[in-house]
């Protein structure tokens, strides 16, 4: 399974990772030298306590930051360096955002929530609508395209993220606590539903506090004091 995997694409490198934020007299080095390679198709679960880095590992990795030392390297382009509008326009393409509040816009439709990010990538309204028409019937929402955030349960929420995520066929699927607003049962068909988007080929980094979630995943990375602790394979 590993030779397997090693011979898949990098889609992500990263080496010499360190973070420093200054805050007054003090400064918190919130990554310490992380290295990393993360493949194609990988299913990963980024893991490690309050402080220990894992949130700025996930800022870094979905673009919304840039490292104060080191390299990354994202689908073979360094973005380690770039201006906040090359960021957007590679987070725009690159990655599929999930996060524990859902982040959908309350006047929009599921179907008008899961479009928004062809808005930016320049495409019709028509493509944009059957894009978006797919995506939710991927997730299981194909009778729900025309309801609002509050007509649905917490868990058709995080589905419509879902689809929103998978939209533009980014190259990795990051999840921030995916599961942190469910209760267990649909936690459950939520981490069903990422394995299925994993066995369709995508690329899938949960980061999360809780074990049972990371189980779902196939290598388990855990981050403590800004540093990679152990990086384990999970049959």
């Amino acid at each position: 399974m590993e030779e397997e995997s090693k011979q898949r694409r990098e889609i992500i490198r990263i080496s010499g990772l360190k973070k420093i934020y200054k805050m007054g007299n003090q400064q918190v080095n919130a990554l310490n030298g992380a290295d990393l390679v993360i493949r194609e198709n990988e299913y990963v679960a980024i893991m490690g306590p309050s402080g220990s880095g894992k949130s700025t590992m996930m800022n870094i990795l979905g673009c919304l930051d840039t490292p104060t030392e080191g390299c990354y390297i994202l689908n073979g382009t360094d973005v380690s360096k770039m201006e906040d509008s090359q960021l957007a326009e590679v987070r725009n393409k690159e990655i599929g955002f999930v996060f524990q509040s859902f982040n959908l816009l309350p006047r929009y439709t599921a179907l008008e929530n899961t479009a928004l990010p062809l808005i930016y990538a320049g495409f019709s309204k028509e493509e944009r609508e059957e894009k978006a028409r797919k995506a939710l019937e991927t997730v299981g929402l194909g009778e729900r395209i025309s309801h609002r955030p509050s007509e649905l349960s917490g868990g058709q929420r995080q589905r419509v993220a879902i689809a929103r995520a998978l939209i533009n066929n980014p190259s990795i699927i990051l999840a921030d606590e995916p599961t942190g607003n469910l209760d267990t049962k649909t936690s459950v068909d939520i981490m069903n539903l990422f394995e299925q988007i994993h066995n369709n080929g995508n690329t899938v980094i949960v980061v999360t506090h809780e074990e049972d979630i990371a189980m779902y995943a196939k290598r388990i990375i855990r981050l403590r004091d800004g540093k990679i602790e152990s990086d384990t394979i999970n049959n």
